[in-house]
């Protein structure tokens, strides 16, 4: 693995633990959550199945202008599912994925979370001669090691925003081809409302009973605040439900390790969201999450499926994650991907989301073009809860 190399434009780690705390003071990327080493540090420390890197661009001066996270993973072609499977199966008869063994994926990119999460550009920098450099440097890391270079077999940097396009469409001259994924659901928090009485107030009438029909449905659950003393004996519980919900999941880049969040407890404090729902003497949901800047931001869920629709969980979870953006006095909810036309029920809104990939191999990667084009976001039906 490369360790510590240097190229003029960039400088490669092959842990947290090596970049030096004046590369993160001088990108100014401390205040972003997920740019902060004790993220990023809770992430590598447990998950040792993926292969970790960092890339620190520099300027001609050796000043860092960028932060890139890379991970390489084996993707499982199998666990793909629903819209994917059809693509899956024409990618494997034109052999442009591997028959029997998984796909060896680097992603520049956080695996779990959805969103911009990958790329940290210093303030006053030309983004789009970043984003070139980056892809010249992503180049540069694989090629210039030669068991990587064997090993990938793709590239694949994710989740930019609609605002970002007109930077990220530069990866297009280094042959990665774009494709639209689920959206982010966001709800932005009215100014207006002080607490979740005044968010019900403001939805109109059906939606406003479905609410309260969700809260008569959960009125025997207990939500409890997971900490550093309890999480020892709830975890295990946590893992249980939330293997079945990744398990449910149309698409998964990894196996979530709940063990991270001892750690993001730890290291974040009140600002990651960590809450477990009891009925009776049974753990029947979690909800995690963190506050970055002004947004509170929905992490993983855990859901026993069995009594979700008689004790209305998870949509006891959306309200509640609403309520404490609410009380916390956020300006953003961003609930993530998956189950859009529920969380649209509640007031979120798409927010689109578009990945690059790119196969290693040209002739492959042509045909790749072809059917990513095909790849579209589930369709669902839009709901508009909020008086006009």
């Amino acid at each position: 693995m490369i360790c510590c190399t240097n190229t003029n434009t960039a400088q490669f780690y092959a842990t947290l633990d090596e970049i030096p705390s004046k590369i993160w003071k001088t990108l100014g990327c401390t205040n972003n959550s997920y740019f902060h080493p004790n993220f990023l540090k809770s992430l590598e420390k447990n998950h040792p199945e993926i292969t970790f890197s960092y890339i620190v661009l520099v300027d001609d001066k050796k000043e860092p202008t960028a932060f890139a996270s890379l991970k390489i993973i084996d993707f499982e072609l199998n666990s793909i599912k629903n819209d994917f499977e059809l693509l899956k199966n024409i990618g494997r008869k034109l052999h442009v994925f591997p028959d029997k063994k998984p796909l060896k994926l680097l992603i520049c990119g956080n695996t779990f979370v959805s969103g911009e999460h990958g790329v940290f550009i210093k303030e006053n920098q030309d983004k789009k001669a970043i984003i070139k450099e980056l892809a010249e440097s992503i180049n540069h890391f694989v090629n210039s090691d030669k068991k990587l270079k064997k090993q990938i077999d793709a590239f694949l940097l994710k989740d930019f925003a609609k605002e970002s396009l007109f930077i990220s469409d530069e990866l297009k001259d280094f042959s990665y081809h774009p494709f639209s994924v689920e959206p982010n659901m966001k709800l932005e928090i009215d100014e207006n409302w002080q607490n979740f009485d005044d968010y019900l107030a403001s939805m109109k009438t059906k939606f406003r009973v479905k609410a309260k029909k969700a809260f008569k449905q959960s009125a025997k659950i207990k939500i409890k605040e997971v900490t550093l003393e309890n999480i020892d004996e709830v975890l295990p519980k946590m893992t249980a439900l939330y293997e079945k919900v990744a398990l449910n999941a149309g698409f998964n880049l990894g196996i979530f390790n709940l063990e991270t969040y001892r750690d993001l407890k730890e290291k974040f404090g009140e600002n990651y969201i960590l809450k477990s729902y009891h009925l009776e003497d049974k753990v029947v949901g979690f909800i995690s999450g963190i506050i970055n800047k002004d947004s509170l931001d929905a992490h993983f869920v855990g859901i026993d499926y069995q009594l979700n629709r008689e004790h209305a969980i998870y949509q006891r979870m959306l309200y509640n994650y609403i309520e404490i953006a609410i009380s916390k006095k956020l300006k953003n909810l961003n609930f993530g991907r998956t189950a859009s036309e529920i969380k649209s029920s509640v007031g979120a809104v798409p927010q689109d989301l578009t990945m690059y990939l790119r196969h290693k191999k040209t002739i492959k990667n042509k045909i790749l073009k072809l059917f990513l084009q095909r790849v579209q976001p589930t369709p669902f039906q839009q709901k508009f809860p909020f008086k006009l």
